[in-house]
């Protein structure tokens, strides 16, 4: 069992690597919390802290204690220290280099991304008609999602941050979902940026109350489907991730179009970022093979 400051800071890490790709338009923080092993283990404890505050409202006493206790807290302090510190830091960092290397950049992410899809893959026990058809029709809407055009809204109305926030946070837990994705579809990608960058409270605040209602609704409903559907929602999470990569196709552009490399874009580069992607993935794999993806409860507790 690793060490309690070893697990910690890993678990920052962790967080780090989900508020980052969170930031990133057509990445997705539940991307990375499968590919290092979290995810259902995240899932359950947003479920149980929703619990909790349930409890609260209803002022049950016994049960808030039970839902508080059943968090693993040191798995969620640390992780949502790293997404906080991520999406601060990103904010200001991710995009301008998306900006100027467009191609490279998502190379790197669409390799990374692709190769995910072997986690849930192999975590499919038995394969069957029905699974293969919930995949397919997944990966159908997720390709239909990435390719719907960004909007420009330059000064959003609260109500419209706070339904666009319960919408973005459900995709920022799905797997090949992007939160930062729809939130450009939806018109208030850059000026949440703005507003995170600025330490504009009334916008910051209205948004996380909006991603609060959108997670505590979803985040039972996830947990029920990986409880009772588990390799059905494991079939779906194949087909989101799949469907998505649409949006990291690198030469796509700001139309979202599908199409070849032109004469004078990079081609090498992302090709081999693309690699480094790929690779990293299944490195991560092959050096924790008995778990497939998924981190121990020791170890993340």
């Amino acid at each position: 069992m690793p060490s309690a400051p070893f697990a910690f800071v890993r678990h920052v890490l962790y967080g780090v690597l989900m508020g980052g790709a969170d930031v990133i338009p057509g990445v997705s923080g539940g991307t990375m919390a499968l590919i290092v092993g979290i995810y259902e283990r995240l899932v359950g404890a947003l479920s149980s802290a929703v619990s909790f505050g349930l409890s609260l409202l209803r002022l049950d006493r016994a049960a808030a204690q039970q839902h508080w206790a059943a968090v693993p807290w040191r798995l969620i302090g640390p992780l949502l220290g790293g997404i906080g510190v991520a999406i601060l830091g990103g904010a200001r960092v991710i995009p301008p280099l998306m900006e100027a290397y467009p191609a490279p950049m998502r190379g790197l992410f669409f390799g990374l991304v692709a190769a995910s899809l072997l986690i849930p893959a192999r975590r499919i026990e038995r394969v069957t008609g029905l699974r293969v058809g919930i995949g397919l029709a997944c990966a159908a809407g997720a390709f239909f999602l990435t390719s719907l055009p960004a909007l420009a809204v330059s000064d959003p109305s609260l109500i419209r941050v706070f339904c666009s926030a319960m919408i973005a946070i459900c995709a920022m837990i799905l797997p090949g979902v992007s939160g930062a994705f729809l939130l450009e579809a939806l018109g208030i990608y850059a000026p949440t940026l703005e507003a995170v960058n600025a330490l504009d409270w009334g916008y910051v605040l209205t948004f996380c109350a909006g991603a609060a209602v959108g997670l505590g609704t979803f985040a039972k409903l996830l947990d029920l489907l990986l409880t009772h559907r588990h390799d059905a929602m494991m079939a779906a999470l194949v087909g989101l991730i799949a469907g998505a990569l649409r949006a990291l196709w690198p030469y796509g552009g700001a139309e979202r179009v599908l199409r070849a490399p032109e004469a004078g874009e990079p081609i090498g580069s992302v090709v081999l970022l693309a690699l480094v992607g790929f690779g990293a993935v299944l490195a991560l794999l092959a050096w924790s093979p008995s778990t497939a993806g998924k981190e121990t409860t020791a170890s993340a507790s």
